[in-house]
């Protein structure tokens, strides 16, 4: 099937987490994503565990698979004058660029947004670093746990009266940075295709974080209420917890909004009904641990509670939920062979918006590209191989 962005090229010099998941989005709705790589400088996750077979390799991350997969790969080494002349001239045929250096790094190699629009003013331009790149935290770096700490989360995450936990990954890289980046730029292109006009879009990627802590930004700035971690409860609801199963370390999540959900929880335990949650919890978890979590979960979400099993990762693969939802795709991968990917977490109705290929090799698509798109011969393409520029 025909894919959203079909026709759409992208020059990629992002790399790492955000910015390549941001671009791997457009990949898999059908954009033409060229990822711009360098030997003399590797992607850091194509270095990242875990490794294809145990094996350590540019080309066996599995990390750097799942962030990359239906873009093309060209080896272009930016510190050479011929080689930012050779991205100018892909820029030239794209509609988007997208960067998540330090401010400044993309001026510095010459290939900024006046360069750029230079040779293609309606081009649609993306920076996402850290603090963006104008004010005084401009040239600050970091990463999603530096986010997390700088925009407030990490105060927000744990047990109450206990150190902040964070959350276990670098969420900012996952979830809302990418997330913000890859909206940006299919609102940008949609303008473009109505005005003619391109964009030059300033992202921080600590504002894009900040966004998705609303209510709690105006719950001080309104009500100057500093909120303290939830730890395993939620506001508004009656009860919720993680709690022990049967099992070796099993758990199970259960969430009870109403004191409805909490006598039905306390009758498919077979509790006594109309105990209050300070005298049942003992009860409560001591009926939980008897239970199996995938068992216990089904019988309480058959009583209107939200419940779910947690998940060690070869559980979360063998979900039948996933599983029905086509969320794992298997792609044939050059080197590691047949490999386990994240589907996108949405479909649409008549369109294919999953991965089509595998994550690249180093370099993968360097000739092809110099040839199809830039009309290069053999020969010239081997000379600047020799010269450096290609590399």
């Amino acid at each position: 099937m025909r894919r959203p962005l079909t026709g759409v090229r992208v020059i990629d010099f992002s790399w790492v987490g955000a910015g390549s998941y941001a671009t791997k989005i457009l990949a898999d709705l059908g954009a033409e994503v060229i990822k711009i790589e360098s030997t003399k400088k590797v992607d850091g996750i194509r270095l990242s565990p875990p490794f294809a077979g145990g094996q350590s390799g540019v080309n066996r991350s599995g990390y750097f698979a799942d962030r990359n997969t239906s873009k093309r790969s060209m080896l272009l080494n930016l510190k050479e004058p011929a080689a930012v002349d050779i991205a100018l001239r892909l820029v030239a045929q794209a509609e988007l660029v997208c960067n998540n250096f330090s401010a400044g790094v993309m001026d510095r190699l010459g290939l900024g947004y006046e360069a750029v629009a230079q040779v293609n003013p309606r081009i649609i331009y993306l920076s996402m670093s850290m603090n963006g790149d104008s004010g005084p935290e401009r040239h600050a770096r970091g990463y999603g746990a530096m986010m997390s700490a700088i925009t407030g989360l990490h105060h927000l995450s744990g047990i109450p009266g206990l150190a902040p936990a964070g959350t276990g990954t670098n969420y900012p890289d996952h979830i809302p940075n990418p997330g913000h980046a890859a909206f940006a730029m299919l609102a940008a292109l949609r303008h473009s295709r109505r005005t003619g006009r391109g964009q030059r879009i300033d992202m921080a990627q600590t504002e894009a974080m900040l966004a998705t802590l609303g209510p709690e930004l105006l719950d001080w700035t309104v009500n100057g209420n500093d909120r303290d971690p939830l730890g395993n409860s939620g506001e508004g609801l009656y009860w919720q917890d993680v709690l022990p199963t049967a099992g070796d370390d099993d758990w199970i999540a259960i969430s009870t909004p109403t004191s409805r959900e909490w006598d039905a929880l306390l009758a498919t335990l077979g509790l006594a009904a109309g105990s209050s949650r300070e005298h049942a919890l003992g009860d409560v978890a001591t009926a939980v641990a008897a239970r199996g979590n995938r068992e216990l979960a089904e019988a309480l979400q058959a009583a209107g509670i939200p419940a779910a099993p947690v998940l060690s990762p070869p559980e979360v693969i063998a979900d039948p939920q996933l599983t029905h939802r086509e969320h794992w795709r298997i792609l044939d991968h050059p080197e590691m062979g047949r490999t386990l990917y994240n589907g996108q977490p949405f479909r649409f109705a008549r369109h294919e918006v999953q991965p089509t290929r595998p994550a690249p090799l180093l370099g993968q698509h360097t000739d092809e590209i110099c040839e199809q798109l830039l009309g290069l011969s053999p020969q010239e393409i081997a000379d600047l191989r020799t010269t450096d520029i290609l590399s």
